[in-house]
């Protein structure tokens, strides 16, 4: 009986929230806002300081106010919450600086080819070429070059697909051996090869059979290019298809090259497409083969079997040597249409992989 009034006379006193431990989980912590006014003050701080010495690059203060955003969110967060706590919001701040250092050049150079190009651009630019125009004036357009560019880049992707889809599936459903091993050697080394030993094999090749410019022999440098990334995309691809399916297939008495043709390709064509895509947005910007092989024409030229031709780094590079102020409006123009080509590229392929994703069902 005793016993049980005690018990009941310790269950009715007050019970009380345990201490915070000093370095706990529940211990004190900064409002959400604070990283924010973490930055407001160092960009005060950091332009303040860079003005007061004499500083007026603008990529000194942003290196300046970045150090103080770090020492600054280390010590406040050490001094509120904890030393664990500043280590983890030290570490996500140098995140956030590195996001920015990568993404403010690449902001500040589409907005300035956007503010450049958008005041040369319009239709008559992308229907005119440059035949009969001088340097000097403010007439003439890209057309020659676009059309020099779509015929290149689709005779290097008309190539370059099929060979790199074919060797990728060599290499993921039957690959084994010495042969599999020195393919992929192959294709590691051709993924880093610089454009102009490229653009060089080629000329040489030109140079023995005695063969003219043409866009033909910028696609084939470009082709060079080409396969090792759509290689590579779509090997990996591959490898994401689950052995399951194809072993389901096999069990069903299905033929391999069957199997890959209803099954492995089918699963992985989203992402096929989209290492296409990729492939083509990384060749179109190329301007050494072209320079080498095609030799620019001012003309149009929609034979790229015969016949010098532009294409649009091709002209970039072109109306830049001229040095007049008309020629840089058109080369500023020309890389605006070149960058909204490889958007337009990079759109599709996210598009295409959307669309064509395994449905995955809850």
């Amino acid at each position: 009986m005793s016993h049980a009034t005690t018990t009941d006379v310790q269950d009715q006193r007050p019970r009380t929230s345990p201490e915070p431990r000093k370095g706990g989980l529940s211990s004190r912590s900064l409002p959400r806002w604070a990283p924010l006014g973490f930055a407001v003050v160092a960009i005060a701080l950091g332009v303040g300081i860079s003005l007061a010495a004499g500083w007026h690059s603008r990529v000194q203060w942003g290196l300046v106010s970045a150090l103080f955003f770090l020492a600054i969110s280390y010590v406040a967060t050490t001094a509120v919450e904890n030393q664990r706590q500043a280590k983890d919001r030290l570490a996500t701040s140098v995140v956030w600086v590195c996001f920015l250092v990568a993404v403010v050049p690449l902001a500040s150079l589409l907005w300035t080819t956007i503010s450049r190009g958008a005041e040369r651009l319009d239709g008559y630019f992308l229907t005119h070429s440059m035949a009969g125009v001088l340097g000097p004036e403010a007439s003439g357009g890209v057309y020659h070059a676009l059309i020099g560019t779509l015929e290149q880049v689709g005779i290097a992707t008309v190539i370059s697909a099929p060979l790199g889809l074919l060797t990728a599936v060599y290499l993921v459903e039957y690959g084994k051996g010495t042969l599999a091993k020195a393919v992929t050697f192959f294709v590691d080394v051709m993924t880093g090869i610089p454009s102009i030993v490229a653009g060089l094999f080629i000329l040489s090749i030109m140079l023995i059979a005695q063969l003219e410019p043409s866009g033909l022999m910028g696609a084939l440098a470009l082709t060079i290019l080409m396969v090792p990334v759509v290689v590579r995309s779509t090997e990996e691809m591959l490898k994401l298809v689950p052995n399951e399916l194809r072993e389901a297939s096999l069990a069903l008495g299905i033929p391999k090259w069957r199997t890959i043709l209803k099954v492995v390709l089918p699963t992985a064509i989203g992402g096929i497409t989209t290492g296409v895509m990729l492939a083509i947005a990384r060749i179109a910007g190329e301007t050494a083969p072209i320079m080498l092989l095609v030799f620019g024409s001012q003309l149009i030229n929609s034979n790229p079997f015969e016949g010098a031709q532009s294409s649009l780094p091709f002209y970039i590079y072109e109306q830049y040597k001229v040095g007049e102020a008309a020629s840089y409006d058109r080369a500023w123009a020309a890389a605006l249409v070149l960058i909204a080509f490889v958007m337009i590229l990079n759109l599709v392929a996210r598009g295409i992989a959307r669309w064509k994703a395994p449905k995955t069902g809850r």
